[in-house]
């Protein structure tokens, strides 16, 4: 049973960085595609970024495509999201995802779920 751990999420301010980071134990990430979700409250999770297990492919979102990059370490066993040029609109709720196999982009296609971090950008 994979269980993920996401930290780094925080406040900053518009046009600033945060780093997410998604531990995960209970399981070996390069048998894994993983993705970055969000979710706002009373809103349905969105999709942000997925990476497949070995880190050589990705697909973003169009929001965050060009401020966002997923990135992997299987050796740390940990997904990472970097996040610049933050807006206030990506203030959410950030879930980590894993699933067997390639990655999706759907969520309902993702098996294992991390609690959540939340990330505030001020104006």
């Amino acid at each position: 049973q994979v269980q993920l751990v996401e930290s780094g999420g925080g406040l900053a301010q518009a046009g600033g960085s945060l780093r997410l980071s998604c531990a995960a134990s209970g399981g070996t990430l390069n048998m894994y595609g993983m993705g970055w979700f969000r979710q706002a409250p009373g809103r349905e999770r969105k999709f942000v970024a997925a990476i497949n297990w070995s880190g050589s492919s990705t697909y973003y979102a169009d929001s965050v495509k060009g401020r966002f990059t997923i990135s992997r370490d299987n050796a740390k066993n940990t997904l990472y999201l970097q996040m610049n040029s933050l807006q206030p609109e990506d203030t959410d709720v950030y879930y980590c995802a894993a699933r067997e196999g390639p990655y999706r982009l759907k969520l309902d296609e993702y098996r294992y779920w991390g609690q959540g971090t939340q990330v505030t950008v001020s104006s």
